[in-house]
């Protein structure tokens, strides 16, 4: 004899797999507070420019992740985390890096609230420069894990600035097409 079972009889068993289910640690996406995490990385930001500023390499570059890549405003600098510093060395061995400070900043999250990242103009010695990167949060710590710095141009002198770098930029062109 066939047994059919009673939506009745169901009921009280999924909704009790459904409670375990949705209230089992992990399973829901935890609450962020950014606001609390957005003064961090501002302190985090400005801390990192100002290490850079008194050639505090050891603490600046404690702001990386092991795995950082940095991006220069020059087509030629890529570096990862051991190759910046490398390349910084003797310049912070100088006892002056770079003194950037920023006075725009969008900070922005995703969903876990341990991925951020940001854009920023910086008043430097080339004037105003874009920073923008991608924070990963290592314990209680963000993280630098890709910093990018641009140099911006008013479009009305762009066509200039293109006349000036476009040889040297031809040949980098055209040493990656060959590849």
């Amino acid at each position: 004899m066939k047994q059919v079972l009673k939506p009745a009889a169901i009921l009280p068993a999924v909704l009790s797999l459904l409670y375990v289910a949705c209230s089992s640690p992990g399973s829901a996406p935890a609450v962020v507070d950014t606001a609390n995490e957005k003064k961090q990385i501002i302190v985090m930001l400005d801390s990192f420019n100002a290490a850079a500023a008194k050639a505090d390499y050891k603490t600046y570059f404690n702001f990386y992740s092991d795995d950082a890549i940095f991006t220069g405003t020059d087509a030629t600098e890529r570096w990862d985390k051991k190759q910046f510093m490398a390349w910084a060395k003797p310049i912070f061995d100088k006892g002056r890096a770079w003194s950037f400070t920023a006075f725009d900043r969008n900070i922005y999250f995703d969903q876990s609230g341990k991925l951020a990242w940001f854009d920023e103009l910086l008043n430097t010695q080339m004037k105003i420069c874009r920073g923008s990167g991608v924070l990963v949060k290592e314990g209680n710590a963000w993280k630098v894990k890709q910093y990018i710095l641009s140099t911006t141009v008013p479009n009305d002198k762009l066509d200039s600035v293109i006349k000036m770098k476009s040889q040297m930029e031809d040949s980098i062109i055209h040493s990656f097409t060959k590849k």
